[in-house]
């Protein structure tokens, strides 16, 4: 895109900006009264999980599939949590309020993570209505997201 650099992680600032972006959201989260029950075995360690996660999804190192498990452990990580729409609609409000608090002021790049955030959270709430233990199947590999969405 014209004016933007080539990737979302890029344009994000990075894990650095990603890091700050979980890190003010799982703030939010665990003074939540709706979300906080769901990341109820939450640690330090997830925060650097989901940017390194992120990291991968807008084009960055591939360290969430390498060091981490990949796209299925991301999956499992979600089964039995039986998310609700509400608790989804919450956890949407509480991302868009750190994206608008951490990432540039850019919107175009700003409707492009809360877009793969909305994409993202319906699947987590779809999977986490299996039961702990479930085969998630092979789910692929990481999913990419830029510019015009999933790549």
């Amino acid at each position: 895109m014209t004016g933007h650099p080539e990737s979302l992680y890029d344009a994000v600032g990075g894990i650095d900006a990603l890091r700050r972006l979980s890190q003010t959201f799982y703030q939010g989260v665990l003074a939540d009264e709706l979300l906080a029950p769901v990341f109820a075995e939450f640690t330090p360690t997830h925060i650097e999980h989901v940017a390194v996660w992120l990291a991968e999804v807008f084009g960055g190192p591939d360290r969430f599939t390498t060091d981490l498990g990949g796209h299925q452990t991301l999956l499992r990580s979600h089964l039995g949590l039986r998310i609700t729409e509400e608790q989804r609609l919450r956890w949407m409000e509480l991302m868009s309020e750190a994206v608008a608090k951490e990432l540039p002021e850019d919107e175009l790049l700003r409707r492009r993570v809360i877009e793969y955030f909305d994409w993202g959270t319906k699947i987590a709430r779809e999977v986490s209505a299996d039961p702990v233990g479930t085969d998630v199947g092979d789910p692929g590999p990481t999913p990419r997201w830029g510019w015009e969405g999933l790549a």
